[in-house]
């Protein structure tokens, strides 16, 4: 049977919490999605909390009745996400969730991989758990809003993020770019970049900027580097480029290169892709196909106008981080996207200002596409 919505205020208040356990595997949980749990018993008292720490270890539940140490009979749940019922690394949550003989569960929103997608609530409720959906459920998908994507659309969430002046502009006309914006916001893009399964850039940047792409600072608890990924249609990497002594392996997706550039590649720990070209280049929208299907949630672009605008142009962005700097660069300075078709008012491409935050005297402004 199923509990009626409407949720108290001590119910916003234990899913809140269970929300600001969740965040903290933000970092060290890729692939899967970020859960957090809370186990109150009738009277009020908090028996047990848990998040996802680590991909494959144990899930949020298994930690919160650890934590409730057998005290959770008639208890009450609230975890982010509908509990697993299959077989993966671990066991099946609502198995254990029946195991311990717990009232009723709460959950956010109803997990969107098609191996769940109902069949944890199903079990809850066939062995008697009243159940309840949707409490604070924005704010779950906003927290997993890569791992839905990938699990909707075989993509992962791509964000583009740029360094700007205040007349928008991201390089000087020579190329030259570091440092547009302060410390305070070069800070927070190791952050951006921690919390990404991947970084994907151009070659054109790579050639011009001679990038690492790394997160210098894993003072957050970083599981692992994310994924460095250059679409090079012609394979024209250097062999002596930063990032291929940076630690980890770089791989690139080309359309046009020779067996023999990508042997020389291989040698330096770099795992090249062939992928079907389109426009003249790599088909983009084939490497988000192959970084989904390989688990990647949340993609950050860094890269140049060229491919900014190749990936507005196709409609494979869904947000934009803007970094603004409070300098002006002038008008034979480098722009954001160099996209085309754009030749009336009808034509341009809108964004929602969805956040704006001062990081020292730079401002963040983040977009997402209407």
């Amino acid at each position: 049977m199923s509990i009626p919505l409407v949720f108290s205020a001590d119910d916003y208040r234990h899913m809140a919490r269970a929300l600001e356990l969740a965040r903290k595997g933000v970092y060290t949980t890729d692939p899967n999605p970020n859960v957090g749990c809370v186990i109150v018993a009738p009277d009020g008292t908090v028996l047990g909390e848990g998040w996802h720490q680590k991909a494959g270890e144990a899930h949020a539940e298994v930690h919160a009745l650890k934590q409730a140490a057998g005290r959770a009979v008639g208890a009450t749940v609230y975890v982010t996400l509908e509990p697993c019922s299959h077989h993966g690394r671990t066991p099946p949550c609502a198995d254990a969730l029946v195991a311990a003989g717990v009232a009723k569960v709460i959950y956010a929103m109803q997990d969107p991989n098609p191996q769940v997608a109902g069949a944890g609530l199903e079990k809850l409720r066939a062995a008697g758990i009243e159940t309840a959906c949707g409490l604070m459920e924005a704010e779950a998908r906003e927290l997993n809003r890569g791992f839905v994507k990938r699990m909707q659309t075989g993509r992962p969430w791509v964000s583009a993020k740029l360094a700007v002046s205040m007349d928008g502009r991201t390089a000087l006309k020579s190329g030259e770019s570091k440092w547009i914006t302060g410390a305070a916001a070069r800070a927070d893009v190791q952050r951006l970049r921690a919390g990404s399964s991947a970084i994907l850039t151009g070659i054109g940047t790579v050639l011009a900027d001679d990038p690492r792409l790394d997160v210098r600072d894993s003072a957050a608890g970083l599981a692992s580097q994310p994924q460095r990924i250059v679409a090079d249609s012609a394979l024209r990497m250097p062999l002596d480029a930063s990032m291929l002594s940076a630690g980890g392996p770089v791989r690139i997706f080309h359309s046009t290169g020779s067996a023999g550039r990508e042997q020389d590649l291989s040698g330096r720990n770099v795992l090249c892709k062939r992928l079907p070209a389109k426009d003249g280049r790599v088909n983009l929208a084939a490497i988000l196909d192959v970084l989904g299907s390989d688990g990647c949630n949340r993609l950050l672009v860094e890269a140049g106008p060229t491919l900014n605008g190749a990936l507005l142009e196709a409609g494979l962005i869904d947000e934009v981080i803007v970094y603004q700097a409070a300098t002006v660069m002038g008008a034979d300075a480098r722009g954001m996207f160099a996209c085309t078709g754009i030749n009336t008012m009808q034509d341009l491409i809108p964004l929602r200002l969805v956040d704006v935050r001062h990081l020292g005297d730079d401002l963040r402004l983040t977009y997402r596409m209407v």
